[in-house]
C-alpha cells in the first residue's frame, strides 16, 4: 500500500482522473470501477475533459459501479444511476448504455439481481483500475463494518453513520434508503489496480487507522493491506504527519 499526499483535493482529484484517462486511452476495451459521492465530482469533471480534448471512443468499455439504493428507481434524483449520468456518461455520446453496469436497486428479486451483477463483474471483468472513497467508520463501497472479506455483491443495511452522512442529499434523514447493492469486498479486491481517494479533514482519523491498523472486518477498508497494487490518495486536510512517511 502507498500513499501518496498531493497537497490539495484539486491535485489529487486531476491525478485519480489522469490515472482513470489513461487506463482508457491505452486499453479501448478496458473495464473500470467507478464510485459516486462528493468526493468523485472533480474526478469526473477533469474525466470529462480529458476524454473530450483526446476524443476518445467509449463503446467498448465496460464500467461498472460499486452501488446503488435499494428502493430508487434509476431516474430517481439521488440515486446513483442519476449519479453518473449526470456526472460522467451525458457528457460523451460514445459510451455504451449496454456495458454499464450499476446495481438494479428497483429488482423484483434484489438477490437475483446481486447474483447477476456479480456474473457480468466476472464475465467482463477483472477491472483494470476500481476508483473508492472511504467512509469516515472505514467502510469502502457499502461494506460496513463487519462485512465479510469473503463477501460478493449482496444487499446490506446501511449503518447509522452512513445514513447519517448521506442524509445532506435527501430531504431528511428518514428520506435516506436502509438498504443498498453493494458490491462486497471480495469483489473489489478482483480489480487489478486499486486507488482510494481521501479529501478533508473529516477522512483524517479513518486514514490514519487504516494505516496504522491491522487487517479486521472491524475497518472494510484494511483488507486493501492484501492486494498488491494499491495507492491511497490524500491533501493536506486528509493527511497527518505521520502519514507520508508510511509506504509499501
Amino acid at each position: 500500500m502507498k500513499i501518496i499526499n498531493m497537497k490539495n483535493s484539486a491535485m489529487a482529484s486531476q491525478y485519480v482522473a489522469t490515472e482513470l484517462f489513461k487506463v482508457l486511452d491505452n486499453n479501448s476495451d478496458a473495464a473500470i470501477g467507478l464510485a459516486t459521492g462528493n468526493t468523485m465530482l472533480d474526478v469526473y469533471r477533469n474525466l470529462n475533459i480529458l476524454i473530450t480534448a483526446n476524443k476518445l471512443n467509449l463503446k467498448n468499455v465496460k464500467t461498472f459501479n460499486l452501488d446503488e439504493y435499494v428502493g430508487l428507481h434509476a431516474d430517481h434524483p439521488q440515486s446513483y444511476h442519476s449519479y453518473m449520468r449526470q456526472q460522467l456518461f451525458d457528457y460523451n455520446d460514445t459510451w455504451d448504455s449496454n456495458h454499464i453496469f450499476i446495481p438494479n436497486g428497483i429488482s423484483k428479486d434484489v438477490e437475483v439481481a446481486c447474483r447477476n451483477y456479480e456474473d457480468k463483474l466476472n464475465t467482463f471483468g477483472p477491472v483494470d483500475i476500481q476508483i473508492l472513497g472511504i467512509g469516515e467508520n472505514g467502510h469502502i463501497g457499502f461494506n460496513e463494518p463487519g462485512s465479510s472479506f469473503d463477501s460478493t455483491t449482496r444487499v446490506v443495511d446501511l449503518s447509522d453513520s452512513t445514513i447519517n452522512a448521506n442524509s445532506i442529499h435527501f430531504d431528511n434523514k428518514e428520506s435516506v434508503p436502509k438498504q443498498a447493492i453493494s458490491m462486497g469486498i471480495a469483489s473489489i479486491m478482483k480489480a487489478q489496480r486499486i486507488i482510494l481517494l481521501a479529501l478533508g479533514a473529516s477522512k483524517q482519523d479513518i486514514i490514519q487507522q487504516l494505516l496504522t491498523c491491522d487487517v479486521t472486518e472491524d475497518l472494510p477498508a484494511s483488507i486493501l493491506h492484501t492486494h498488491p497494487n494499491v495507492e491511497i490518495i490524500v491533501d493536506d486536510a486528509a493527511c497527518f504527519s505521520e502519514a507520508i512517511k508510511i509506504n509499501g
